[in-house]
């Protein structure tokens, strides 16, 4: 009878040790993180996934620079989503053959109706900004992941306070955050074709 309570605690031990592993993953985690940027109430530290339960600091800098590369960029898809509904553009044509930036559409369907010259211009301009521009370079000063200034402008951010620097850049991060979720949510409720202007509103 003895061995058989003895053999009983040690099944019912060894089958909770892998989650008591887990827990302590996490807690290092937590304990490592919990401090960081963009760890603030009321969430706090928020990982449901465990993504960087396990991650070094290499690794969470690179989530986190990409965190924020994409946040700034669905901030000025907002924008220019938000624009264009309203009937917005430029003057002029979009190409040689007469086409004007009037005659683009909103959303979606504007990637079918940009000439593949233009796409590819799109392209290409991306692609210089992202390898040759909108990159952090070595001994220029540059203070913090997703910091482009490269010695090049300032704008009055080294007159800043080391308190009103973090302010800002959690600004920034939630600000991002929100356009992230609220870009996804303009493509959803187009494709659901829900209007984003109320009715009798110029396109």
């Amino acid at each position: 009878m003895k061995f058989t309570i003895l053999a009983s605690l040690l099944a019912s031990a060894a089958a909770f040790a892998p989650a008591q592993q887990q827990a302590a993953i996490k807690t290092t985690a937590l304990s490592a993180y919990e401090n960081e940027l963009g760890a603030q109430a009321p969430l706090g530290f928020y990982d449901p996934f465990g993504i960087v339960s396990d991650a070094d600091q290499e690794t969470f800098d690179r989530l986190r620079y990409t965190e924020i590369k994409h946040g700034r960029i669905c901030m000025l898809g907002v924008v220019g989503y938000l624009v264009t509904e309203a009937g917005i553009r430029l003057p002029g044509d979009i190409d040689l053959s007469g086409t004007k930036f009037a005659d683009i559409p909103c959303g979606f369907d504007a990637l079918g109706a940009i000439p593949d010259g233009g796409i590819a211009q799109l392209m290409a301009f991306i692609g210089f900004l992202e390898i040759f521009v909108m990159k952090s370079i070595p001994e220029t000063g540059n203070q913090h992941i997703g910091d482009f200034r490269n010695g090049a402008i300032d704008f009055g951010w080294d007159s800043f306070s080391e308190e009103t620097k973090l302010q800002k850049r959690a600004i920034e991060l939630n600000q991002g955050r929100a356009a992230q979720m609220g870009l996804l949510a303009l493509m959803v409720h187009e494709k659901l074709g829900v209007s984003l202007l109320p009715p009798g509103a110029v396109h």
